[in-house]
């Protein structure tokens, strides 16, 4: 059912029901203008169960629907690793969903896995910054084989931000507790996988290329920055761009970090103006060569190259 079906008739069940009962409803109307995912009906639903009164058949029945749509838009994926274990991820079965890219893996991602995993001295001991982590296949698939001392995933999106959490935790990692406050872990009947690895310091943020401030990025103090498929529109370019120079600043003494960029070359124009504003800020950059071995399942059409930047 699309998104737009489901939320016009969670509206009609909640306003059917908010004309059965007496009920402090303005708080949860104005949050239904902006949610329409279980979590705000169950809150409505303990909200009325502690007033006593009587149970409200309409909004269990919209529940069950809602939980319903919400299973059938996700899917698990075992990604297998060269070392015999795997990254599980609880995926969006569409390309956009909840207005947003992040929630699918993308080629680029997984390419940028294959290298790191053939590269893992570059990550292993090192705090590894990740921008745009999305649902985390490239950051999980390093802490499982590169050993890093902490590593902090990013994004900006809440839904990916909680479904990232969530992917961590489904694979036997442990979040700091700040990263991890009001974040439930859904594991959808699965077993988390039991690990072995020496745990790295594992870090969710929540970062706007935009708007972030420079405690923020002072607090960071990444040895190494990553990103996959973020390449691919002129203003975020931009943004990211900004970013990394901040970042190269608010060093002070310290050496810079290392960046990688990983992308699928969709449009050519926009890859080379990418290139062609690093040269305006003088970020030197050059390709490096693609990994040795295939390891993970993706389109081997796809055009994807990793740029090592020097901020």
């Amino acid at each position: 059912m699309a998104e737009p079906e489901l939320g016009i008739r969670f509206q009609r069940r909640f306003l059917a029901a908010r004309q059965l009962r007496s009920f402090p409803w303005l708080e949860l109307e104005q949050n239904l203008q902006t949610s329409l995912d279980s979590s705000l009906l169950v809150d409505i639903l303990h909200k009325h169960e502690s007033t006593a009164a009587e149970p409200l058949d309409e909004l269990y029945d919209a529940l069950a629907d809602i939980l319903n749509e919400e299973e059938s838009t996700r899917c698990y994926k075992n990604y297998l690793l060269p070392t015999g274990g795997c990254v599980t991820l609880s995926e969006s079965v569409a390309i956009i969903s909840g207005g947003t890219t992040g929630l699918v893996t993308w080629d680029a991602a997984l390419h940028l896995a294959e290298w790191a995993i053939e590269n893992s001295g570059v990550f292993s001991n090192r705090t590894v910054l990740e921008l745009g982590s999305g649902i985390g296949f490239t950051g999980i698939a390093i802490c499982k084989t590169c050993n890093p001392k902490t590593y902090i995933f990013s994004d900006h999106h809440h839904g990916v931000l909680k479904q990232l959490a969530e992917n961590i935790c489904l694979n036997g990692f442990v979040l700091e507790p700040e990263t991890t406050q009001h974040i439930q872990t859904e594991t959808g009947g699965q077993e988390a996988e039991a690990t072995n690895y020496q745990n790295p310091k594992l870090i969710v943020a929540e970062l706007d290329w935009g708007s972030v401030t420079g405690k923020q990025l002072l607090d960071l103090q990444p040895d190494v920055i990553i990103a996959a498929d973020v390449v691919y529109d002129p203003e975020i370019t931009l943004a990211l761009i900004a970013m990394l120079q901040n970042l190269s600043t608010s060093r002070g003494d310290r050496k810079p970090p290392e960046v990688y960029i990983a992308s699928t070359i969709r449009n050519p124009d926009t890859y080379h103006l990418f290139q062609a504003e690093l040269d305006k800020v003088e970020i030197r950059w050059q390709i490096i060569p693609a990994p040795s071995n295939s390891t993970f399942l993706y389109d081997v059409q796809a055009n994807v190259t990793i740029l090592q930047l020097f901020i």
